[in-house]
């Protein structure tokens, strides 16, 4: 044993003497020109040269084999140690001895190229990137198209900062976690609370991210190039922050296999099987008592079998850690938990715990050497991919000009307009005439918001327009902020508001939350707009000289009934966090140069629903007394429901009536499944039977007629959702499975066609978790229009 442990002492010494020499002499150290790297990948023949070193005694730099032959030789030439430092992100070298230059994998990209993170950075360089709204607005743009079209400007900026030297290649967005509870202070990363429209999100966004024009398909998806590597977050479960003292590091989320398949675990899937995202990262939290970045039935069944990963599995940053200091699960030491995450399925360790303990846990024969090696060949197959080995010509040109270019940032103006909503209009104050209003009062903590309007996980943006310079484009503005901050401790400043709404042609409140109370480690405690801003409200709105519009700038959901009753307030406008052009964005809108058309991408519930479950309470449908969660299980009264948006225009819907059968014929090895119905079962023979047992080549296929009939031109999003037969218990009130954003001239009309896989439409999840294709009268339900679906089994 003693002799043992000396050899093991001994390879750590010598492994941590390469280290510091490669420290003291960084690899690339010879190979930057007036702060620009002259070289942009690692296979160069000059830059080897300029190194002393051979590129043809290299194999993992010969073009000629495939990425995964490259990448076994590469890592097979790591010693154990050198291996853990490339599987850690907090603490990775470079390896001199290989030409290998120190990589950073953490960038982020959620909303626009971020400061956030060790491979990314701002200077006089590259002083600045877009940053577009938040991704709640986004979402509320409910526009697939935009959605990629964002990924394809943020990718291009990402590769031009990469050329430059100012980012990675690697970027850990989107988030997509579902927005179960109203209080979760991450809402504003997210699409929403519709696990279909969040796993859209990914899809797209991703897509745009990753895909190079030409190749977003190969025979080999593991050597698809691509663009930039995105990274879906935070598998599993995860949506708790810091409520009433329990925070992510400890909590542990108990939920059911049918809430996982139906709600949690959808976005993911959509995001590895349809995005083919090249990452994902587990979560802080555990899940029936396993920490997730320890679940292998969650990272290599599900992730890498079932969806069929093409890429790593990365942790979030200290999450191994966590598993010791802060679960302390099976009382791991950093070397058992090292292992237990390895053998999982975990790649990439963003912390240290990788670097420092796994050469320890394989001498101690906690874990093989040979599952590094696998962790590793997906690392830097990825790498690979990206260009970081042999570059990707047709990016290499992109620069500085790339980067804050005038398409951008219209992009991210025409994003945010796209998702804002008009929540009320009464007798149709908006959109008002600049010639009529003329003088314009501008009150709150947000009328003159810049930061607050790009939220976090933010970079540094191209160029802000707050409300104030927005809306001084049409008329003279005069700003009282009412306020004295976002949590409005008191009323000292309200009477200067009040004074002057009194003498406004037209008075704009620009109310709401900032990251001080919703943001990651920021749950909330209510669903009620902070300290005063009620009575900043109130008082401001009885004095007012003419119509009062309410700006609510939040990502969360509030209570504003108040506003929605008082008749005293004219309009209602929310905003979301609409990004660095957001005041002209809001301005635009209000002043008609864009017709609104947007819509809600969660349940704003009335305040008291805060009080009637704990944000612990995991389970979707109702439970006890406990309420159920979003549109698909909750059915009680609300501020404003999912999907809700209206326009300075009208819309109407046409279909000319039909029913769709759908008869299926079963062999003798598809199975029938029963089903709970509340009043006994109806009469069929097979009541549903597991979509995994059909073809599930059956389409519904029908056609809406949208008609512009009102006098503005302006877009309409037409939504539509399925409903199960009745009767069969715990099944969704409705759920969305498609929707279309038109733009339509004024009394302009367009046929749209849907064509929806019965499967993935129909299907509903029981409680052991099989989704079900079941028999009987579904509905397909768009605005006051509903289509019978008939489903029929047949042997």
């Amino acid at each position: 044993m003693a002799t043992k442990t000396f050899f093991i002492i001994l390879h750590v010494i010598l492994s941590f003497s390469i280290v510091s020499f490669a420290r003291l002499e960084p690899i690339d150290a010879s190979l930057v020109d007036d702060g620009i790297p002259k070289y942009t990948y690692v296979c160069d023949p000059s830059r080897f040269k300029m190194l002393g070193l051979d590129m043809a005694n290299f194999s993992f730099c010969d073009k000629s084999l495939s990425f995964e032959v490259r990448a076994k030789d590469l890592v097979d030439q790591l010693t154990l140690v050198e291996k853990a430092q490339q599987m850690g992100d907090h603490n990775s070298t470079d390896v001199p001895r290989l030409g290998l230059p120190m990589y950073k994998w953490w960038s982020e990209a959620l909303h626009g190229v971020a400061k956030v993170g060790p491979g990314t950075f701002f200077d006089d360089v590259v002083p600045s990137a877009t940053s577009f709204p938040n991704v709640i607005l986004t979402a509320a743009s409910f526009n697939q198209t935009l959605w990629k079209t964002i990924g394809k400007a943020v990718s291009t900026e990402a590769r031009a900062m990469y050329n430059l030297g100012r980012a990675g290649l690697t970027f850990w967005s989107p988030n997509i976690n579902v927005v179960r509870d109203p209080r979760w202070g991450r809402t504003l990363e997210t699409p929403g609370e519709d696990p279909y429209v969040v796993g859209l999100y990914a899809v797209n966004y991703v897509r745009g991210l990753q895909d190079i024009e030409g190749q977003e398909n190969t025979s080999d998806p593991n050597s698809r190039p691509l663009k930039v590597s995105a990274c879906c977050k935070h598998f599993a479960a995860y949506d708790i922050e810091n409520y009433l003292g329990l925070d992510r590091l400890h909590y542990d989320a108990k939920v059911s296999e049918q809430d996982m398949v139906e709600t949690f675990n959808l976005p993911f899937e959509m995001c590895v099987k349809e995005g083919d995202v090249s990452s994902v990262m587990c979560s802080y939290n555990r899940v029936n008592g396993i920490p997730t970045c320890a679940d292998a039935y969650l990272l290599k069944k599900l992730v890498r079998k079932d969806w069929n990963l093409h890429g790593y599995i990365v942790a979030d940053c200290d999450s191994v850690a966590e598993i010791v200091n802060s679960h302390k699960w099976l009382k791991d030491t950093g070397e058992d938990a090292s292992a237990h995450t390895l053998k999982a399925g975990l790649d990439l360790d963003c912390g240290e715990y990788y670097t420092r303990f796994l050469p320890n846990a394989v001498m101690q024969g906690k874990v093989k050497e040979a599952d590094m090696d696998n962790a590793l060949k997906y690392l830097y197959v990825v790498l690979m991919r990206l260009g970081f080995f042999d570059g990707i010509q047709s990016l290499a040109s992109l620069g500085k000009s790339d980067i804050c270019t005038k398409e951008n940032i219209e992009l991210a103006a025409e994003t945010a307009r796209q998702g804002i909503v008009l929540l009320k209009n009464d007798d149709q104050t908006l959109p008002l005439d600049p010639e009529k209003f003329k003088t314009l009062a501008l009150i709150g903590p947000h009328a003159n918001a810049t930061d607050a309007m790009i939220g976090n996980y933010e970079g540094i943006p191209c160029r802000f327009v707050s409300p104030i310079e927005g809306f001084s484009a049409f008329g003279k503005v005069t700003y009282e902020k009412g306020c004295s901050g976002i949590k409005c401790p008191d009323d000292r400043l309200i009477k200067s508001a009040v004074d002057v709404a009194k003498n406004a042609d037209a008075t704009f409140l620009f109310v709401g939350l900032d990251l001080s109370v919703e943001a990651e480690w920021v749950d909330r405690r209510d669903l009620l707009l902070p300290g005063y801003q009620t009575h900043l409200i109130n008082e401001v709105a009885e004095a007012s000289k003419g119509p009062v519009i309410l700006v609510v700038m939040t990502a969360g959901v509030v209570d504003i009934s108040v506003a929605k009753i008082n008749p005293k307030i004219q309009s209602i406008l929310w905003v979301g966090y609409p990004g660095e052009q957001g005041g002209r964005a809001i301005a635009e809108v209000a002043f008609g140069k864009y017709n609104p058309g947007g819509r809600l991408p969660l349940t704003w519930y009335e305040a008291d629903y805060a009080d009637k479950l704990p944000m612990t309470s995991m389970a979707l449908r109702p439970v006890g007394n406990y309420p159920g969660r979003t549109y698909k299980f909750f059915n009680g009264s609300t501020v404003y429901s999912f999907g809700y948006g209206l326009s300075y225009t009208s819309f109407k819907y046409v279909h000319k009536p039909t029913e769709i059968s759908l008869d299926i014929k079963l062999n003798r090895h598809q199975h029938c499944h029963g089903l709970p119905y509340k009043n006994g079962n109806p009469n069929e023979n097979c009541l549903s039977v597991s979509i995994d047992d059909l073809s599930c080549n059956d389409e519904i296929t029908f056609d809406i007629t949208v008609q512009n009939v009102g006098q503005k031109d302006g877009s309409d999003v037409v939504m539509v959702y399925s409903v199960p037969p009745e009767g069969i218990v715990g099944t969704p009130i409705k759920q969305l499975v498609g929707f279309e954003r038109v733009y339509l001239q004024a009394n302009e009309t367009k046929n749209v066609k849907f064509v929806l896989n019965a499967c993935k439409s129909l299907n509903i999840v029981d409680v052991s978790g099989y989704r079900l294709l079941a028999s009987g009268s579904h509905k397909i339900v768009v605005g006051d229009i509903s289509i019978p679906v008939k489903v029929r089994y047949t042997r």
